[in-house]
């Protein structure tokens, strides 16, 4: 009967601690055992591997072939072992851990440095791994386990099984090649744009950020014409560079716009969502909840500061 993971473990750290020390008392003494059961779980040993791992002689014990063979094997077994409980422990006294983040591009070039800043001024242990990600694959990496936090773009409730809240807005501007007939206006209506093709954010990409500007249009009875769907805002800007169309972009865009862009405002004040955090509801750990709790501070800073 093949023995339980446990015992093996035990059975492993003993067949360590005698092939260090070269002797069955001296190893029961540093196991806080006594001899008679270490002798009898290192016997078990060998029968379950099918192997002698130690010639017993009146000079003392030493490793066998087979034992000298699986020596290496077991001290990396009973390092990595050492490194994960003090990852555990520190992990249950919130010193230290490893967050996995997904964040679209502009997420990572905005808010993501000011909180990583924060969230590390309170734990500077922790480890972060960030991923780009598209929006849409915010929700299924956060559901199955891949994501502890997402950055993406979103308004409104994240879903079943999911939490979240809005981090930044931003004003919706227009983006035009500098020719365009339309770029000496110091302001633009929206409906100014009927007819003129547009470079769109992908639905398939961020479905949720694609609603929310053409319902905005069509608020302000423009019928959008689309010409290209792209998959990131700074891909909006580089198809205006090349005369592909005007874009609605945010606001905070300009600083990345190229020099044959020019960035717009609109008459009308439209604040979009540009960025927005969610994790799922179902699985909690001390880390998470610190860093939701710093973006929260930062996000209501942002709200009193815009007002």
């Amino acid at each position: 009967m093949k023995q339980s993971n446990h015992l093996l473990t035990r059975q492993l750290w003993m067949f360590l601690a005698v092939a260090e020390e070269g002797h069955f008392g001296r190893a029961a003494e540093k196991l806080g055992m006594t001899q008679p059961p270490l002798s009898e779980h290192i016997k078990t040993l060998e029968a379950s591997l099918g192997v002698t791992l130690f010639e017993r002689s009146r000079r003392g014990t030493k490793l066998s072939s087979a034992g000298a063979a699986l020596l290496p094997a077991v001290i990396r077994f009973a390092d990595h072992a050492a490194k994960l409980e003090l990852t555990v422990r520190e992990v249950a006294e919130g010193q230290l851990g490893v967050l996995n983040v997904g964040a679209i591009t502009s997420a990572m070039t905005e808010i993501i440095p000011l909180w990583l800043a924060e969230l590390r001024q309170t734990n500077p242990n922790v480890s972060i791994a960030i991923q780009e990600i598209d929006s849409v694959e915010a929700a299924p990496g956060l559901l199955d386990g891949t994501l502890d936090i997402a950055f993406y773009r979103l308004d409104g409730h994240p879903g079943k099984g999911l939490d979240g809240f809005p981090v930044t807005y931003d004003r919706l501007w227009v983006a035009l090649p500098e020719n365009h007939e339309l770029s000496a206006m110091p302001k633009l209506p929206l409906v100014a744009l009927a007819g003129h093709p547009l470079v769109m954010p992908s639905r398939a990409v961020s479905p949720a950020y694609f609603d929310s500007i053409v319902g905005a249009c069509r608020t302000h009875d423009l019928t959008p014409r689309i010409l290209h769907e792209v998959r990131s805002i700074v891909s909006q800007l580089a198809f205006v560079s090349c005369g592909q169309g005007a874009a609605l972009v945010p606001q905070s865009m300009r600083r990345l716009a190229p020099e044959n862009v020019r960035i717009v405002p609109l008459l009308e004040e439209i604040s979009i969502v540009t960025t927005a955090i969610a994790w799922p509801t179902e699985r909690h750990s001390p880390l998470a909840e610190q860093a939701i709790q710093v973006m929260r501070r930062i996000a209501a800073g942002r709200s009193d500061a815009a007002h």
